[in-house]
């Protein structure tokens, strides 16, 4: 099998903007303004579980949620914070970070399936995304 360069899938890609590269995985935010919703991709074509990783890199993941986790609370601080590796519809391996409030549109249930999403306005996502960046770029690796 030939390994095939890495490539984010058309629905995250569509789903999301960019925040950071760090290590091992992409970290994007997700446009619904209901909910700040980090997703994390790593870097690594073909797979579809987090098993699918090599010990190391596992690890390497884990240490990134943590990152970003820390980065999500500082920016949007919350109630309770949901950790997500579903793959039901997008298989590519990737790691959701939801900050929940309670009371906010899906509360106390999951955020998947829940409503339709809500646009940023333009200054709030440039202004969220910047935030998120600045503290992951700054955070001691």
């Amino acid at each position: 099998m030939i390994d095939q360069p890495f490539a984010l899938d058309p629905r995250l890609a569509a789903d999301t903007v960019a925040v950071a590269s760090l290590p091992l995985c992409e970290v994007l935010l997700m446009k619904d303004a209901r909910y700040a919703w980090l997703v994390l991709v790593p870097r690594r074509s073909g797979l579809s579980e987090i098993t699918d990783l090599a010990a190391d890199e596992q690890a390497l993941l884990w240490q990134e949620v943590n990152r970003a986790t820390a980065a999500l609370q500082a920016v949007a601080p919350c109630d309770k914070l949901n950790l997500g590796a579903l793959g039901n519809i997008v298989r590519q391996l990737h790691v959701h970070l939801v900050a929940r409030i309670e009371g906010d549109a899906a509360w106390p249930g999951p955020v998947w399936g829940n409503g339709k999403a809500e646009a940023y306005e333009v200054q709030t996502l440039a202004a969220r995304v910047e935030a998120l960046r600045h503290v992951l770029t700054n955070a001691a690796d």
